[in-house]
């Protein structure tokens, strides 16, 4: 049976092909721009700000991300330096990009006079977004699948589309469609942000937080259905515990996919997903106990470089409807206030 398989080059201009794979993660890219420039309106924050921001970022996470697989992968590139280049064949890192973005970010917010928590949290769902996308770029590509799997597995149980289920039928084996698994966990992912960031409870840096707990919960579970893990060899007992807490994937259905043994026994994003989780929800419970999370989500964002205060329209609005319709607090009430803060 012949294998339908989407062609990699969406079009050429002159001798220039242009791939699927850099106009699918430019869509990503732009999805998460028009994201953050909407959200940023609120707070009055001038469009120019993101499209800058993404001017900068993107080339830095695309940087970040080569970096970080190259590094693992050096045996593979070593000895053809120029292959270092051709991003388009894939092989690139996401936790790479967000080291690169991240690192882009809080030089761009310290230029702009930005606090960096305030600003990342508005941007943490279109980060969410541009991931979403852009693994269907993994998708044209034919990277990034599973173990072996039946075809009556993708067409009867999951009930995937024949374009899928054709894509993933790799040299006539099926293949876990693993860029479909994450991109819908990262869709839910936007949901829940979408929801938290009307919560008046969320506190500057939480929503940024919750991203990355959210999206390394999945990357945890979904990578070790992936066979082409970046992994090393590491002692036995950090190789069980993560798949202990890998089993309830087993009793799901799921298995692991192939791993050299001889490669590594550890892979390296379910270990640093691990880390996040732990290092996200450790920080959001010292900034709640020890008063550094006092500033909310919905407060004002101010730039300590701009000529004057700016507050949006909208908050103003607000600050002066709550005025007229709401007596003065006393100091009892204050008090209060307080107190339930720092229950909170």
């Amino acid at each position: 049976m012949a294998t339908l398989l989407l062609n990699p080059i969406a079009f050429s201009i002159g001798s220039l092909p242009v791939h699927w794979y850099g106009l699918i993660l430019g869509l990503g890219a732009l999805a998460g721009l028009l994201l953050a420039i909407r959200e940023g309106k609120r707070f009055g924050i001038e469009p120019e700000f993101f499209m800058d921001l993404l001017l900068l970022g993107v080339p830095s996470a695309i940087i970040g991300a080569r970096i970080y697989f190259v590094a693992f992968k050096w045996d593979d590139y070593k000895d053809h330096l120029v292959d270092v280049f051709k991003i388009w064949n894939g092989g690139i890192a996401i936790y790479g990009a967000l080291i690169g973005a991240i690192i882009c970010a809080i030089i761009y917010f310290h230029y702009k006079g930005y606090n960096f928590w305030q600003i990342a949290d508005i941007c943490a769902p279109g980060l969410l977004t541009g991931q979403m996308i852009g693994r269907w770029g993994n998708f044209v590509n034919q990277e990034a699948y599973g173990g072996p799997v039946s075809e009556i597995f993708l067409r009867d149980k999951l009930h995937l589309p024949n374009f899928i289920v054709d894509q993933m039928n790799v040299q006539g084996v099926y293949h876990h469609p693993t860029f479909l698994y994450e991109s819908l966990w990262s869709f839910v992912g936007i949901l829940i942000l979408f929801i938290l960031r009307r919560q008046r409870f969320l506190r500057s840096a939480e929503l940024f937080l919750s991203y990355f707990i959210w999206y390394s919960i999945g990357r945890f579970f979904i990578e070790a259905v992936r066979t082409d893990s970046l992994a090393f060899i590491g002692p036995n007992w950090l190789a069980s515990l993560i798949n202990g807490l890998w089993q309830p994937m087993v009793w799901l259905g799921f298995e692991q996919g192939e791993l050299d043994p001889m490669y590594g026994n550890v892979r390296i994003s379910q270990l640093l997903a691990i880390l996040i989780v732990i290092v996200a929800v450790t920080m959001i419970i010292v900034r709640r106990t020890t008063g550094r999370a006092e500033v909310r989500y919905l407060d004002p964002i101010y730039s300590t470089k701009a000529g004057a205060d700016h507050v949006p329209d909208t908050v103003v609005q607000e600050h002066t409807a709550e005025e007229e319709t709401t007596p003065a607090p006393s100091v009892s009430d204050h008090e209060t206030v307080d107190a339930e803060d720092k229950k909170e």
